[in-house]
């Protein structure tokens, strides 16, 4: 068994006050106590590491030799808990964040800006994937906060919705679009380029499927922002996430709600048994502060 860092204290103090008495009083414990911690100590090592000499409590040859190493372990376990103090305090930490990718560029850098300011010796990593993904890791206990696009079933998660976003129509600039939006039957007769798997193409092949339509893709991606460019480049229509519109320049692309319009859910999803450092409460704080 390793040695106990208490009976180390107390034999510190009793070489360096040379009494078993004062020993007591300085960790507030009585003489008997301390002789028993010096007495087990000595039991675990096999040697005696104290003597008295006249009035006075000396340490032994043996005593004299662990003395050093006492000292280091006792200013090891010293470091250890002041290494600990910013994690418990929350000042310093980790979080595993998984989102979707538009999450990840439109959201995610906002919030994470703001915790860092609050909280500069947090380390906060992302991961990108599709929902299926981001929850099974998030199961796993490989990630600590997803961010994604619901629904997000599991008896094992937490969900907290928090920022509803349209889904757009998108076409290269100049193409036509009919009153109040284009509709199933309208963009059916399009060239298609939808994004890959995911709740948010679940979304568009339902609101497809709600008008007896069924969407068929000449192309399929995993990235938002190529589906854009390529939009661009006049390749073809798409329907994206207005989250990730906000910010392209009207002169490459036009957008338009859908005929009947279309909403996706981000929400924060959790493990319901995860303990929320300080850290994981700004990081969630800061995100429903970003929808602003």
């Amino acid at each position: 068994m390793p040695l106990n860092l208490e009976h180390l204290a107390s034999f510190i103090d009793v070489v360096d006050l040379g009494s078993f008495t004062a020993a007591a009083e300085k960790a507030g414990l009585t003489q008997p106590a301390v002789s028993l911690q010096i007495k087990l100590l000595e039991q675990r090592l096999g040697v005696k590491l104290i003597e008295r000499v006249g009035r006075r409590a000396r340490p032994t040859a043996a005593g004299s030799g662990l003395i050093a190493y006492a000292r280091r372990m006792m200013d090891e376990s010293r470091a250890a808990e002041e290494a600990m103090m910013p994690h418990r305090d929350g000042t310093s930490g980790r979080i595993r964040i998984g989102s979707g990718g538009t999450a990840s560029i439109h959201l995610l850098p906002k919030a994470i800006t703001a915790v860092k300011k609050r909280m500069p010796g947090l380390d906060i990593t992302v991961r990108i994937g599709n929902t299926d993904d981001i929850l099974r890791d998030l199961e796993a206990n490989l990630l600590d906060l997803a961010v994604v696009t619901l629904p997000a079933s599991g008896r094992a998660f937490e969900v907290e919705p928090f920022y509803r976003d349209e889904l757009l129509a998108v076409a290269p600039k100049g193409s036509e679009l009919p009153d109040g939006g284009p509709d199933a039957a309208f963009l059916g007769e399009k060239t298609l380029l939808l994004y890959e798997g995911g709740n948010t193409r679940r979304a568009t092949d339902g609101w497809m499927a709600a008008a007896g339509h069924k969407a068929r893709p000449a192309m399929e991606f995993g990235s938002v922002e190529a589906i854009k460019e390529l939009v661009a480049a006049g390749l073809g229509w798409s329907i994206l996430p207005g989250l990730a519109l906000k910010r392209d320049r009207t002169d490459r692309i036009i957008t338009s709600p859908l005929n009947p319009r279309l909403e996706r859910e981000l929400g924060m999803v959790l493990r319901r048994d995860k303990h929320l450092t300080r850290g994981l409460r700004e990081m969630m704080k800061c995100l429903l502060d970003s929808k602003a």
